[in-house]
């Protein structure tokens, strides 16, 4: 599958682009772990246009990252482009690696985006979603694509005739989350109307499915089912990086991988907080480690009091030390499916 001139594989496995989650240090250990394509944090055009010295950090990425999407979201055509060209100079404006690609947000359900007519808010706006995605494409000389849904509500799921008039824009790729809007993260993902968009004669883009792939089984499903071009994974990767691994070995062999081990967890957990830290400092890199923290031990018994802990202490050394309690209390406890190796 190629994303422009980008060769990223056959059968690719993307991490989703997620606020507050996919900053470099989860980037870093996901990249390591397999994932194909990475994506920053979604980025306020809005913010990059004030020069905020918080949209601009988010445009920082390394080498290592490659390929490596930024992710802008807003809802005025004028600031959507120069914050495109913002993105596309990253490595200039920024510092680092830069972008490789140039992604859309016309996903986010959020109410503070959604509400303002940004992210997945466009879908009640269709003509003005193609209009802004023309004016990026023609605007920047990295691939653009684009992630979105399958429409506002129950009643306007409009994303097969949608998906077809934002190819003709010239984007490279679409990736498609399979619930609408309003369904938030609720209930289970549509993939049926994924595999129509796919299904179309005239679609000659890329599709990336989204929803719902939590373990390797339902990565195999999505691509022998609904024939999507790549998949791509969010909230099941929180706590469990090594997902995109367990993904691509089941599908090129079939065979699931062991169980990440307690002890290895720990270790990892252990390294992905340092990184944390180095990127941004004591006291928000363990607040946005918790979220992760929450969930790398996910299924362990008797595990409350150590997990309230966990999530609550503000001391790095103290977290450090709780993670070695947690190897030395569970180490040696098999885990199994379960126990909630596949996440979320």
């Amino acid at each position: 599958m190629k994303i422009g001139n980008l060769d990223i594989g056959e059968r690719p496995v993307l991490l989703a682009p997620m606020e507050d989650v996919t900053d470099a240090s989860f980037r870093k250990i996901c990249k390591e772990f397999g994932a194909d394509v990475v994506y920053t944090e979604f980025v306020s055009s809005d913010g990059l246009i004030r020069d905020a010295k918080k949209a601009i950090a988010k445009m920082v990425t390394s080498e290592e990252e490659a390929p490596i999407g930024i992710q802008i979201y807003g809802h005025d055509p004028e600031s959507m482009v120069k914050a495109a060209i913002m993105a596309d100079k990253a490595g200039e404006i920024a510092g680092g690696h830069g972008a490789d690609i140039i992604d859309i947000n016309f996903g986010c359900p959020v109410s503070k985006i959604a509400g303002r007519g940004a992210g997945s808010g466009m879908m009640k706006e269709p003509d003005k979603m193609v209009a802004i995605t023309k004016a990026v494409v023609e605007a920047v000389g990295k691939p653009v694509t684009v992630k979105t849904r399958l429409g506002w509500d129950e009643g306007s799921k409009i994303i097969v005739e949608l998906a077809e008039r934002l190819q003709d824009t010239g984007i490279s790729t679409i990736t498609i989350h399979g619930r609408t809007r309003s369904q938030m993260y609720k209930g289970e993902a549509d993939w049926t109307l994924i595999g129509k968009v796919k299904e179309n004669p005239r679609m000659k883009i890329p599709v990336i499915g989204n929803g719902d792939i939590n373990s390797p089984q339902k990565a195999r499903e999505a691509f022998d089912r609904y024939g999507v071009d790549g998949i791509m994974v969010g909230r099941a990767s929180f706590g469990h990086p090594w997902i995109f691994r367990e993904i691509k070995h089941f599908l090129s062999t079939g065979e699931l991988l062991p169980p990440l081990g307690v002890r290895e967890r720990v270790e990892l957990a252990k390294r992905h907080l340092r990184l944390s830290l180095d990127l941004k400092g004591p006291v928000t890199g363990v607040f946005e480690m918790r979220r992760h923290l929450s969930c790398y031990f996910k299924g362990l018994p008797d595990f409350k009091e150590t997990r309230i802990a966990l999530i609550t202490e503000k001391d790095p050394l103290r977290v450090e030390e709780i993670l070695d309690g947690i190897a030395e209390r569970w180490g040696e406890i098999p885990l199994s499916e379960q126990c909630g190796v596949y996440g979320l």
